[in-house]
């Protein structure tokens, strides 16, 4: 028997018809998308490894949860279950729903930054960093060397560079810059979903600490970034996953979080914090953006099933066979000599789009290209992570080029990661002839979501 072979830990209830349709047909569909996969139809998608964002599938709790909303405007008691599951899980005293992750960023942004402020950040999470800079600021990069390594086998490649971190602090008290607060992410999604150690985490705080500026942490993905210190960092081996999460949310002064990801829900988000006054001035920002502070944009019945998934995620076995599931596909994609970034990610296998297709240049958009022909070839959807998703403005970019393929949670089987494996692996095959593209549009902010293609 194959020990490295973790069986689901729970048993399927429902179904959902998926079908492969004819290549022709995918070659039009993604013409039509302008080869980007966003703009795909999800019925014409097989297997879709877009994102891991509101796609995970729920639990029989959380379906009942959802019968029980309290859809009162004030004061539902779903919020209270939600602020109760936060408390315990995260500990954080105060609690403020948001309709997801962006909506927290916006409000902490928007809070916390004025103009002419930098903000310290190990790389990015793409909507955080457009919030940031919205609001005034200026995002700073100190993230450690390893992260934009695609072959580097460091194991903590979300870690904040120390010395960058000092040098940034003290050449801005030199010129008069606010820090209003250090950003830190949890496996890092552009570097490949990579996390943080916990004694990187500590050094950062007893840095905060030092210069009195807060830290706030995007605890989006935090439980695979806690699962990853549980299995590679000496001292945490026997820790179980919520003992993880409270040690490091215990090192910061806020969060924000998708609850998309880890809190296995369609939609919803929040922002907790320790400081009563910076609470105060969210909240009042939530009732002008998001809703009621009390619902945060979201129904009753989402907040408990929300409040529900929080108690969930951080179960070690669920845990354990998400990351495990992940790094089957990861591994087999590897011995087959595709090019991934290493180590593998927690929540998705990103291949190395520089490597996969090295005959398209940079400037044509090589992960872009070859999202589109991974879904040709097979009727997988994935997404870009390169120059497409990294520049910003007329900035320079020469980063990783990256394809994301993203495991939404308790959705798919074995035997649909073998099937997209099997499709990647004959692609790279053929990859000679993957062509190249042309942007012939892109919005502002954000362009990976609508830019449209043509091949050259």
């Amino acid at each position: 028997m194959d020990k490295k072979i973790i069986p689901p830990p729970f048993k399927i209830k429902m179904v959902e018809a998926i079908r492969l349709i004819p290549r022709k047909e995918r070659e039009d569909a993604i013409r039509k998308a302008g080869f980007n996969t966003f703009e795909l139809k999800s019925e014409d998608v097989f297997i879709d490894l877009l994102t891991d964002s509101g796609t995970s599938a729920m639990s029989d709790n959380q379906w009942a949860g959802m019968m029980l909303g309290d859809e009162a405007y004030a004061g539902s008691k779903n919020f209270t279950n939600l602020k109760n599951a936060v408390n315990e899980v995260y500990e954080f005293p105060y609690v403020i729903p948001t309709h997801q992750g962006r909506g927290a960023e916006h409000i902490m942004s928007q809070a916390l930054i004025k103009k002419g402020d930098i903000v310290p950040n190990n790389l990015y999470f793409t909507t955080r960093r457009v919030h940031q800079e919205l609001a005034g600021g200026k995002w700073c990069d100190v993230s450690v060397k390893e992260a934009t390594e695609a072959q580097s086998t460091f194991l903590f490649k979300g870690n904040i560079d120390i010395r960058k971190l000092h040098a940034l602090i003290l050449k801005a008290r030199k010129e008069g810059v606010t820090i209003p607060y250090i950003s830190m992410e949890a496996c890092v999604n552009m570097a490949g979903g990579q996390p943080f150690s916990m004694g990187n985490l500590w050094d950062v705080r007893n840095i905060s600490l030092k210069y009195r500026i807060p830290l706030y942490l995007d605890a989006t993905r935090l439980v695979e970034n806690a699962y990853f210190i549980q299995q590679r960092e000496k001292g945490y081996w026997g820790c179980s996953i919520k003992e993880i999460v409270s040690q490091i949310c215990s090192l910061c002064d806020g969060i924000t979080v998708s609850a998309k990801k880890d809190a296995l829900v369609n939609i919803g988000g929040f922002i907790a914090l320790r400081d009563e006054n910076v609470f105060q001035k969210m909240r009042e920002l939530v009732v002008v953006w998001e809703g009621l502070h009390t619902y945060g944009g979201l129904a009753g019945r989402d907040l408990e099933a929300m409040a529900r998934g929080i108690y969930e995620m951080v179960d070690d076995d669920y845990i354990a066979h998400r990351v495990k599931q992940v790094e089957a596909l990861g591994g087999r994609l590897e011995k087959s000599g595709i090019p991934i970034v290493t180590p593998i990610g927690g929540h998705a296998v990103f291949l190395d789009a520089k490597r996969f297709v090295s005959h398209v240049p940079q400037k044509a958009f090589p992960a872009q290209a070859l999202a589109a022909a991974i879904y040709v070839e097979s009727g997988v959807r994935t997404m870009e992570r390169g120059i497409v998703s990294g520049q910003h403005g007329n900035e320079p970019y020469d980063g990783l080029e990256l394809v994301r393929l993203t495991i939404p949670r308790r959705v798919y089987t074995r035997e649909h990661l073998d099937y997209v494996a099997d499709g990647i692996i004959a692609l790279y095959k053929k990859r000679g002839t993957i062509r190249g593209l042309k942007m012939i549009y892109a919005p502002k902010t954000l362009r990976f979501f609508q830019a449209r293609f043509e091949e050259l």
